[in-house]
């Protein structure tokens, strides 16, 4: 038994290494760093050494009862992080109304300039955002003297730390600028969000190492599904014939554009088992994230706190993790010699952070239908701007495949919408 498992692993591993023909000229111990499942691997051991013992400081104080024995100058800061505040209440995003400007308040001409602005902003800074992703991961930076050749950036889990940090910093300084509700919920329940966040974020710079960005586009798009998995055992949701319906048209919309490209030659369009994998990964993280949200929505909280909150973990999480795998100086060191990966790195998180203000205003202002339509017609805009940059080939047959899956999503925006018209009650007439 233990020789047939020597035979096996190997072959496991040179299933999932990223090039087959290094693979048979380096030795697994040699390049182990370039297997992606032992990163991830390594990241969530990186993880677990905080998690670990906040879970165990957390479980003792609620264990002893502290939140009525103790005291001293710790107490205020263990009652938020470990017990919270206030009990579960309405959050204040998710009201009836009060807390977001109605789409019809104030004169068209206001609203209409709103509505281009905050469609400005997304389309900006996540149109740029998916460039400059697939600039970093898929592409060479070039080398400051003639006696050094070309290399990549590798490592996804710095980026995600960068995008973190800068989002975290953005949103403590809008919570001191701008009145905010009192904060209930223990700190510690965003580090469930973040933790899958973080990890969704990893796969999704990852996978660009070994499928196309239209691909990685389509996937995202196509989450609605485990999304609805997710509600059902997270949530204890129900949905609507045609949310199963649409779910059906967007898998076989993603099916027809992944059968048609897999017969495509072109090296930027190759989609391998471990880009599927890692995909796979991404959109189960994706969609715990969510739900873990919506969840945490019950307490009182805005979604600049929320973000905050899952900013911070996201950061404690990431900096440990690179400190101990003492690949936060190598990736230091990078930005150093390549100028325009600081650059890229930079812009990468600006505009990430700013997309996220951009989607809280957007909903707040104009509600989810508006801002998912405006981010639906985003992705499309991403497959084309990613095939006239980087020369990504899409068959008559996977560009089917496309039009089916966004047809689908904004048939959902609309029965979505339908839905709700139909259950809000009418206003009452005034009787003569």
């Amino acid at each position: 038994m233990p020789s047939f498992a020597w035979r096996v692993w190997p072959a496991l591993l040179f299933i999932l290494l990223p090039h087959t023909a290094a693979a048979e000229e380096t030795s697994l111990l040699d390049g182990w760093h370039e297997i992606w499942i032992f990163r991830f691997i390594l990241n969530l051991l990186g993880y677990s050494t905080i998690i670990v013992p906040g879970y165990l400081l957390i479980s003792y104080l609620k264990r002893t009862n502290y939140l009525e024995k103790g005291g001293g100058i710790c107490y205020p800061v263990i009652k938020t992080c470990v017990f919270g505040s206030e009990d579960k209440i309405s959050s204040l995003d998710s009201g009836s109304g009060s807390s977001r400007t109605d789409g019809d308040s104030g004169s068209s001409f206001k609203q209409a300039v709103k509505l281009t602005f905050c469609a400005a902003g997304l389309q900006a800074s996540y149109l740029t955002w998916g460039v400059l992703q697939e600039r970093v991961m898929t592409r060479s930076y070039g080398a400051t003297t003639p006696e050094e050749a070309e290399e990549r950036f590798t490592d996804s889990q710095f980026l995600v730390f960068m995008n973190r940090i800068l989002a975290l910093t953005v949103s403590g300084l809008w919570c001191l600028l701008f009145k905010q509700p009192r904060h209930g919920a223990p700190m510690y329940k965003y580090s469930f969000a973040s933790l899958s966040n973080i990890m969704s974020s990893w796969c999704q710079y990852e996978a660009l190492k070994f499928i196309s960005f239209p691909t990685q586009v389509l996937a995202k798009a196509s989450k609605v599904i485990p999304v609805m998995l997710m509600g059902k055992i997270v949530s204890q949701k129900n949905y609507e014939y045609w949310e199963y319906l649409t779910a059906l048209l967007i898998s076989v919309g993603v099916s027809m554009f992944l059968l048609s490209s897999s017969e495509d030659k072109h090296p930027s369009t190759v989609t391998t088992f471990s880009g599927v994998v890692i995909l796979v990964g991404y959109i189960v993280f994706d969609s715990f994230t969510s739900n873990w949200q919506d969840n945490l929505f019950k307490y009182k909280m805005s979604s600049v706190q929320m973000m905050f909150g899952v900013n911070m973990f996201s950061c404690l999480f990431t900096v440990g993790s690179l400190l101990e795998q003492g690949a936060f100086f190598d990736s230091l060191a990078f930005m150093m010699r390549h100028s325009e990966f600081a650059f890229h790195a930079v812009l990468l998180s600006v505009c990430s952070a700013c997309g996220q203000l951009f989607i809280f205003y957007t909903i707040n202002q104009f509600g989810a239908a508006v801002f998912t339509i405006i981010m639906t017609l985003r992705q499309a805009f991403a497959i084309l701007l990613s095939c006239f940059l980087y020369g990504h080939a899409v068959t008559v047959v996977g560009g089917f495949g496309v039009a089916v899956v966004f047809l689908a999503l904004f048939l959902r925006v609309y029965a979505r919408s339908r839905m709700k018209a139909s259950r809000r009650p009418a206003a009452p007439t005034q009787k003569v």
